[in-house]
């Protein structure tokens, strides 16, 4: 198991880019590739996209960013990726449910932003867990449920 203890730049860094662009041309650079929620992390085991095992033990002021540079080697590269991030977008059919569904959301502490007249909820687990507590709360047929395509979500 390889141990990470830095970040030795990002991947679009001048110095690194290059010699990176070089690498995967020739099939020596590993993905890690984490969902976004993530990187707020500093201790963690993954596999890069090759199967070895990483274990990350950043110190607490070192960022870990999409593009973070784990390993460099003449022949091998480590390079973190960024899975792209799945929001729910939840529309309420009146102010009514508007003022209830921003009460639940609330108290479950769900990770959101707020569009126009709809509150998009960041999936950290699978959709149907969201689906199925707003269905337990009584809201599912009071509030319409979208899963935004990647290129709908805002950065």
């Amino acid at each position: 198991m390889l141990l990470v203890d830095r970040v030795l730049g990002n991947r679009l860094d001048d110095g690194l880019a290059d010699r990176l662009h070089h690498m995967e041309h020739h099939g020596t650079v590993e993905w890690l590739v984490l969902p976004a929620a993530e990187l707020a992390r500093r201790r963690f085991r993954a596999l890069t996209s090759r199967g070895a095992e990483v274990a990350v033990a950043l110190p607490r002021d070192e960022p870990l960013t999409d593009g973070a540079v784990l390993l460099l080697e003449p022949d091998r590269a480590i390079v973190v990726r960024v899975d792209a991030e799945r929001w729910l977008r939840l529309t309420p059919l009146d102010l009514a449910t508007a003022l209830e569904l921003g009460y639940h959301v609330g108290n479950l502490h769900w990770r959101v932003r707020f569009e126009a007249s709809a509150i998009e909820v960041a999936l950290e687990g699978p959709e149907e867990t969201y689906r199925a507590r707003l269905a337990a709360l009584g809201l599912d047929t009071r509030v319409e449920m979208r899963l935004l395509q990647p290129d709908e979500a805002p950065c």
